[in-house]
């Protein structure tokens, strides 16, 4: 089973409570708290598709775009020895910081996919 609910392009979290016996989630990626719950996995399912659409029938109300998960910027503290390190390597091989973290990161998840 799979531990994330998706609808939409968004994302959802898929919890248990042995204390209250019910499911629960939240949207994941987003800054906005989106949360839903169910007794079964359909009726979290249901529950979260439900959430997401009125996630997105509030922005609408309200005049406000929705968050999209990941906007795809972020920062990431590296430590001084491995930011010089990488900075060093971005320049040897004359790409930006940015390109080389990219191209790492792209690999990375190639390899682990």
């Amino acid at each position: 089973m799979s531990n994330q609910l998706q609808y939409k392009g968004y994302y959802g979290s898929i919890e248990a409570s042995t204390e209250d016996n019910c499911l629960f989630g939240k949207l994941q990626f987003v800054r906005a708290l989106v949360s839903y719950e169910g007794q079964t996995i359909a009726e979290l399912a249901a529950a979260f598709h439900e959430a997401v659409d009125d996630y997105l029938a509030t922005c609408q109300q309200l005049r406000c775009a929705p968050e999209i998960p990941c906007k795809g910027s972020f920062n990431v503290r590296v430590g001084h020895d491995l930011h010089l390190a990488a900075a060093l390597a971005a320049n040897r091989q004359q790409v930006s910081l940015n390109d080389l973290t990219r191209q790492a990161l792209s690999e990375y998840l190639r390899q682990h996919a």
